[in-house]
């Protein structure tokens, strides 16, 4: 982990180059898991409805948790690592990021 941002906020200080592993509270209380190397523009994406079908009818949306890692690649790893927890261990995640 390089960076790490607290439950529910959203940073520009991450390096340029670094990506984002991000999960999102969906409005019906469910989590999405994603990348991005633009948290910011992601997120806003996400809650106009053009970033992801899945979040277009979960709407509002809310980043819960966020992580930092330094390339593409790593993020993908961590992204399916993630995505292969359980709800509750990401609950977990989540809980001990703020």
């Amino acid at each position: 982990m390089i960076g790490l941002v607290r439950v529910g906020l959203i940073s520009r200080d991450f390096r340029e180059g670094l990506y984002v592993v991000y999960i999102l509270m969906c409005g019906d209380g469910s989590l999405y898991t994603g990348i991005t190397n633009d948290l910011v523009k992601r997120i806003k994406a996400h809650n106009l409805g053009t970033a992801s079908k899945y979040t277009r009818a979960r709407r509002p949306l809310k980043v819960v948790y966020s992580e930092g890692v330094v390339n593409k690649s790593a993020a993908l790893k961590r992204e399916f690592q993630i995505k292969s927890l359980s709800r509750a261990q990401k609950l977990e995640i989540i809980s001990h990021s703020g």
